[in-house]
């Protein structure tokens, strides 16, 4: 089954990057959709909690009170078992396979409304945390035994640990390390926990030498060990994950209350007027590891420090709308004062941030714009219109006002780069008529990915003449890309 989920997960992904060339979004969805996963009922209940408690309920049925279910505990403890006790082991192994498409067609209809975009790659890594989620909850990797319940328990804990961690305004790359860690963790500890039956059962059969009771004893014990859902282990493991959350938010909270006690002391034993409020702003960027948004983060601390105010600098290592999403929703949580977003979707996250404006957050963007509503102000560091001019004009200069060039941007949902790439067009045809824009590709603001893109440029548009890099990281991979090839291309671009 491994390998059948990996070889299906490669399938049906190369399927979907054929169909939009790696490269198309599809947007613009109606709002009664876009409601399902963005909106709120009664400002309070998100709107896709009620489809996921009539799916948990149909389902917790479906598995612990039907003769369905009872067929899938069989099969996992031995399929061959269940075939002798007549159970149809290939029908009801294809309906596993349907029941787990359902739900993840269903999951990825929510989240595609919740990000207001369909891409081809949309989801990447959501498997580790719904692996950890089963099997922390106390589902067995050697099959046979698991609860729906503890499945929900396993996600409520990854939960907490999770948000605990950002209202810590910890790095957010320690939720992966520790997602790891605990799924890691979990397996070597059931691992640990099955051994000493296993060996057991080795030790009857082979002291008891056509002796059946000792063999119906071995199979029972095994029998009595596969029975209990959830074993001890795993609620340590459960009970760990959830005080080492509460552990991160409740000492967060200590050192905040602790910090305010002594500053309050102080002002009353007459060291001075009480001290005003020090603010909390909250800035993100669209990757941290983006060259661009490192010197950011730079000018961010020195400011933070002359300004006297304290500073949470956090946001996706790659270009994720939805950890933006997630990051802002724990932010409005913290309750603090001021979130100022690079936006990577404007749709997606607009409105969280009209949720953060209504708790009272003061919110603005910078480098990439959300919804003119969502928003206070925008700060950016040049117009769109002057960026794109400056590079169409370098690009006319270099070709002599003629020829082919493509363009490598970051991501395709980028709505400041889009806005470039519109100025980009519009200069050209005003004023540049023999200048030939051929494609634009997408790097999402990877080198790497750059790089292949701009080999593949090279090899299918041989007429290409210059390169125009429009995010930080397309430059360098596009130039090497250049370079391996020995061809006379110029690239030109944005970067640092």
């Amino acid at each position: 089954p491994l390998i059948v989920t990996l070889g299906s997960l490669s399938l049906f992904r190369g399927i979907a990057e054929g169909l939009t060339h790696g490269a198309v979004n599809y947007s613009g969805f109606p709002s009664g959709f876009l409601f399902l996963g963005q909106g709120y009922l009664w400002s309070v209940v998100p709107a896709q909690l009620p489809v996921f408690v009539l799916v948990y309920v149909a389902y917790t049925i479906l598995l612990h009170r039907s003769v369905f279910g009872r067929a899938f505990y069989a099969i996992g403890f031995t399929a061959a078992g269940a075939r002798y006790a007549g159970i149809p082991v290939a029908k009801r192994l294809g309906l596993v396979y349907v029941l787990s498409g359902v739900v993840s067609s269903l999951a990825a209809i929510i989240y595609v409304a919740h990000l207001g975009q369909a891409k081809a790659d949309a989801g990447t890594g959501y498997e580790l945390d719904a692996i950890t989620a089963v099997v922390l909850g106390g589902t067995s990797v050697f099959g046979g035994r698991g609860t729906l319940w503890g499945t929900l328990l396993g996600l409520l804990s990854l939960s907490i640990l999770q948000n605990g961690l950002h209202l810590a305004a910890l790095p957010s790359e320690l939720t992966g390390v520790l997602t790891g860690v605990l799924l890691v963790a979990t397996i070597a500890v059931d691992r640990l926990r099955r051994d000493p039956y296993a060996r057991s059962a080795l030790t009857d059969q082979q002291s008891a030498i056509g002796g059946q009771p000792s063999i119906i004893s071995s199979q029972q014990s095994a029998i009595d060990n596969e029975d209990t859902p959830v074993k001890n282990s795993q609620v340590a493991v459960l009970c760990g994950t959830i005080l080492l959350g509460s552990i991160i938010v409740a000492g967060t909270n200590v050192w905040l209350v602790h910090s305010l006690g002594s500053t309050a002391d102080r002002s009353l034993s007459g060291a001075g007027p009480p001290p005003r409020h020090r603010p909390v702003i909250a800035v993100m960027p669209k990757a941290k590891g983006d060259p661009y948004f490192v010197s950011c983060r730079a000018g961010a601390e020195e400011a933070a420090r002359d300004l006297n105010v304290d500073l949470i600098w956090d946001g996706p290592t790659s270009l994720d709308a939805a950890k933006q999403n997630e990051l802002i929703e724990n932010w409005i949580t913290r309750r603090v004062d001021v979130i100022a977003v690079a936006v990577e979707n404007r749709a997606g996250i607009s409105t969280v941030l009209r949720k953060a404006r209504a708790r009272g957050i003061h919110v603005l963007t910078w480098d990439a714009d959300a919804e003119p509503d969502a928003r206070e102000f925008f700060v950016n560091q040049a117009t769109p219109e002057g960026i794109a001019n400056t590079l169409t004009d370098e690009a006319a200069r270099l070709l002599q006002n003629s020829g082919e060039f493509a363009v490598i941007t970051g991501a395709l949902t980028a709505a400041n780069q889009n806005e470039w790439i519109k100025f980009i067009k519009q200069r050209l045809a005003d004023r540049y008529p023999r200048l030939t824009l051929v494609t634009i590709r997408p790097s999402d603001d990877d080198r790497d990915k750059a790089f292949a893109e701009a080999q593949t440029i090279l090899k299918v548009y041989p007429g290409v003449k210059l390169i125009m890099a429009i995010a930080a990281p397309a430059v360098p991979g596009a130039a090497e890309a250049v370079r391996q090839s020995g061809l006379r291309v110029d690239v030109i671009g944005l970067s640092l």
